[in-house]
């Protein structure tokens, strides 16, 4: 997504009717919308729909909300990832913030049988599917600021529809947690984008790399997930994936214009796909925190940062002590963020 973004229909009609009890969490229900596909033959057509026939979003909130809420947090996750992580929706509850979560096209809950688990030909799918999200959060809570937290892959779909949406139909706040601005020491294996341009056109489907996720077989171990939707054996990067993932990260990389104050989260340090190890608990092995911190501030004219001591990658998933100041941080530049969107 190098440009303008491309939503789907407005949601607000569409989630008001037609909750039904969540199967993964208790206390929590869904909803599940059709998802934007381009025009036949029209550009990108292929690489989009390749991944799947009919894509579809599903959004997830706990039944337990505010009664006033301060705001909403749109919440989109990462790659091989999807919407589990409770003590986010408990921390913003408390804290007077209802919570609306997003599992994106063929992630988690929206996978479908027929489906490439987490492709994208082109990350204005997602994006269509967060527009959607905060389209719905709005119908849903009238009248209160709405802020988007992202997770890497998510953290990087998020930037650039911030960006798309500087003008207007945008978010309040943006909050990015462990974002995936670049392959720069991440799990993925880049190839040089001369090469993988075409590689993406003929045979977008194509395995680059596959292999265990270590990082999500040690977060089995302290995390209840479905393994089938976050899979400790991996998901394999394809080459349309990956080549729609380099187009957004070379637009990060140019700079970008986001108008709404942005919090940019990571841990304090990094060490790439450690199989073992007591770091495996403490710093990101996923993802280069220096690259994260060098690429942050071009995002827009007003980026905070939060540097969490002994976070891993998604640091909701962190021990107690860091889960705790990475959430604490989050309130706090929430807090920050309702009194801009006020003023404004």
């Amino acid at each position: 997504m190098t440009g303008a973004d491309v939503d789907g229909p407005a949601a607000a009609d569409e989630t008001a009717t037609g909750w039904s009890p969540d199967p993964l969490l208790d206390g929590y229900e869904v909803r599940t919308l059709p998802g934007w596909r381009p025009a036949p033959g029209g550009p990108g057509w292929r690489a989009v729909g390749v991944g799947g026939a009919a894509p579809v979003l599903t959004v997830v909130r706990p039944l337990a909300q505010p009664e006033d809420p301060r705001g909403v947090v749109v919440h989109l996750h990462g790659y091989n990832d999807y919407v589990f992580a409770t003590p986010l929706p408990q921390a913003l509850r408390e804290a007077g913030w209802a919570f609306l979560g997003l599992d994106a096209r063929r992630a988690g809950r929206s996978l479908r049988p027929g489906d490439v688990p987490h492709y994208q030909g082109d990350l204005r799918e997602q994006a269509s599917d967060l527009s959607r999200a905060v389209a719905a959060a709005r119908s849903a809570w009238p009248g209160v600021p709405v802020v988007v937290h992202a997770h890497s892959t998510g953290g990087l779909v998020a930037a650039l529809w911030a960006h798309a949406h500087r003008v207007r139909g945008g978010a309040d706040g943006l909050v990015l947690n462990s974002p995936f601005l670049s392959v720069e020491r991440s799990w993925v294996t880049p190839l040089q984008d001369q090469a993988l341009r075409p590689l993406a056109r003929s045979a977008p489907l194509r395995v680059l790399s596959s292999g265990p996720s270590h990082y999500a077989g040690r977060m089995r171990e302290r995390w209840e997930f479905d393994t089938g939707l976050k899979r400790p054996d991996g998901v394999p990067i394809r080459a349309g994936w990956l080549a729609a993932v380099r187009a957004g990260q070379r637009r990060v990389a140019a700079g970008m214009e986001i108008g709404v104050p942005v919090l940019v989260a990571r841990s304090a340090r990094s060490r790439a796909d450690l199989a073992e190890g007591d770091d495996l608990d403490a710093v990101d092995t996923v993802l280069d925190v220096a690259t994260i911190a060098a690429l942050a501030p071009g995002l827009g004219p007003d980026v905070r940062e939060l540097v969490v001591d002994g976070g891993v990658h998604d640091l909701v998933l962190s021990h107690d002590e860091p889960r705790g100041a990475y959430l604490g941080g989050l309130v706090r530049f929430l807090d920050e963020a309702v009194g801009v969107a006020r003023r404004g």
